[in-house]
């Protein structure tokens, strides 16, 4: 049987590594890209090294329409989808009382109206499969100066669980809750060091210990509704 996953954000960075976890696996992809066509192309070539199909989508998460036609435009590329996995995420800081209407609109569009209008199109067009949902292992706290970006991710954190019990059996929805993985855009390793200090395992995460909670959650049929926290202990302290 095909496998096909269509991946938001998958050009680069975490959503890169899925692409290429899932081609290794014998996956084809739909890779979507907002606007880092470059490194999309470049991920593609990878994956076609492999042996394994990919065609690129691209859209803006900010805009709805685009956001409508992304399932539909992935099947057509590459047939039926098996898997979503809703990557993409905007992290920009602002505090509630700086937080304006557009900071607070690019985040909900693109955390958590995008994965919820994707599980829903994904869902009506396939009767079995898997929606993974990135949230983030700090959702269970109240970040001050990411107020915007953290309200939304307690929102996707809580249709995962919701969604899981609706599209049951047929279709498992999980989620994957890093913690400090990778340095944030601009910043540095050691920026990143000083994040994970603070964790209780006292080191970052890695990019192969996220991919092996996709290979769990992937080969485990009997999981649906969880948060699984890849996160050095981050959301218990």
């Amino acid at each position: 049987m095909t496998t096909t996953a269509l991946i938001t954000g998958a050009a680069k960075r975490l959503g890169q590594a899925l692409a290429m976890r899932l081609a290794k696996r014998g996956w084809d992809i739909a890779l979507h890209y907002g606007q880092s066509r470059a490194d999309a192309d470049q991920t593609a070539s990878q994956i076609r090294d492999l042996g394994r199909r990919c065609e690129l989508v691209q859209a803006d998460l900010d805009d709805a329409s685009q956001v409508r036609q992304l399932v539909a435009q992935a099947a057509g590329r590459i047939g039926p989808l098996s898997l979503l996995i809703n990557s993409a995420s905007v992290f920009e800081p602002s505090e509630f009382l700086q937080t304006e209407e557009d900071l607070f609109d690019r985040h909900f569009a693109v955390n958590f109206r995008t994965p919820f209008f994707l599980a829903r199109d994904f869902a009506r067009q396939c009767e079995s499969g898997m929606i993974v949902n990135f949230v983030d292992a700090n959702h269970t706290k109240s970040a001050q100066r990411y107020f915007a970006y953290m309200l939304s991710k307690k929102v996707l954190a809580e249709f995962t669980t919701m969604a899981a019990k609706t599209l049951a059996p047929g279709i498992r929805v999980n989620g994957i809750c890093p913690g400090p993985i990778l340095p944030p855009p601009g910043g540095t390793a050691q920026t990143l060091q000083n994040v994970a200090d603070k964790v209780p395992m006292h080191r970052p995460g890695t990019i192969a210990e996220i991919t092996a909670g996709l290979d769990y959650l992937l080969d485990n049929q009997y999981v649906t509704g969880q948060l699984l926290y890849i996160d050095g202990g981050q959301h218990i302290v």
